[in-house]
C-alpha cells in the first residue's frame, strides 16, 4: 500500500492529482497551522496568458488549524466562477468541461476551507477515474505534533506496513532514514509537468488543474495522469 500526504489546497497543480493518481491512499493533513496566502487558499489559473491569482477570503485567528479556517465572504464562489468563463471561454475544451466544473465548483458552497478543498479534490478525482481512498488526519486521532513524527504516526494508522510517497519539495525537509527506522519505506514522487497548447501563449507551468481540463479535456487529463501513474509504477 502506498500513502500520500498533503494539505488540502485549492483547486491544485497537477502534480498534486498525480500524487492521488499513485497512491492508494491519500491523507489530507487538515489540522496543522493554517499558513497565510499559501496554496491552501489560492492558486493561479491563466488569463490572457498570464498567470493570475485566485484566492478564497478567508477568516482565522494565528494559530487555527487549517480545519478551523472559514470563507469570509459569500459571493466568492460566484467570483471565481465568472473570472473563469471569462478567462477560458475561447479554450478548446470549454464548452465540455464547464457545464460540469461549474457544478462541482457550485457545490463546495460551504464554511469550512478544510471541507471546500477537500470536497473539490475528491469530486475532481472521480471524473478523472482516480481511484484512491481519501482520509483526514483530523479523524485520525494522531498525537505526534512534529513534523516527521507526525507524518510516520499517520501513515502507521493507516497501514504498518505501507509506503510513503514523498512529495518533491518534502525531499527538502522531511528525513528519509526517520522513516525506514520506523519500518515505512518511502518513495519519491517523479512528477514532470506535461506541456500543451494554452492558445497562441508561451506555456505556464505548475497552474491549476482547471487550467489543463479547459485545454485538454476530461478524457485527456485523465490519461494524462494514468499514464504519468504507470511510468511512476
Amino acid at each position: 500500500m502506498i500513502v500520500a500526504i498533503h494539505q488540502p489546497n485549492y483547486l491544485p497543480w497537477l502534480g498534486y492529482f498525480h500524487k492521488i493518481a499513485v497512491v492508494d491512499v491519500f491523507v489530507f493533513l487538515d489540522d496543522v497551522q493554517y499558513s497565510k496566502n499559501s496554496y491552501t487558499n489560492r492558486v493561479q489559473v491563466l488569463g490572457s496568458g498570464q498567470a493570475r491569482w485566485l484566492t478564497v477570503p478567508v477568516s482565522f485567528s494565528f494559530g487555527d488549524p487549517i480545519s478551523g479556517v472559514r470563507a469570509s465572504a459569500p459571493d466568492w464562489l460566484d467570483d471565481h466562477c465568472n473570472r473563469l468563463s471569462a478567462y477560458y471561454a475561447r479554450a478548446p475544451y470549454f464548452a465540455a468541461v464547464w457545464p460540469r466544473l461549474h457544478e462541482i465548483l457550485m457545490s463546495a458552497a460551504l464554511d469550512d476551507l478544510a471541507l471546500i478543498n477537500s470536497h473539490l479534490v475528491k469530486t475532481i478525482s472521480a471524473e478523472l477515474k482516480l481511484k484512491c481512498r481519501f482520509e483526514s488526519s483530523s479523524n485520525l486521532q494522531i498525537e505526534a505534533t512534529s513534523g516527521d513524527d507526525r507524518l510516520i504516526e499517520i501513515v502507521s494508522a493507516i497501514d504498518p506496513g505501507a509506503i510513503y510517497l514523498f512529495g518533491r519539495g518534502g525531499a527538502k525537509y522531511q528525513d528519509a532514514e526517520k522513516f525506514r527506522e520506523a519500518g515505512i519505506e518511502t518513495r519519491f514522487s517523479a512528477f514532470r509537468h506535461p506541456e500543451y497548447r494554452q492558445g497562441n501563449h508561451d506555456f505556464v507551468s505548475g497552474l491549476s488543474v482547471i487550467d489543463a481540463l479547459f485545454y485538454l479535456g476530461w478524457e485527456g487529463v485523465s490519461e494524462v495522469l494514468i499514464e504519468a501513474a504507470g511510468a511512476h509504477a
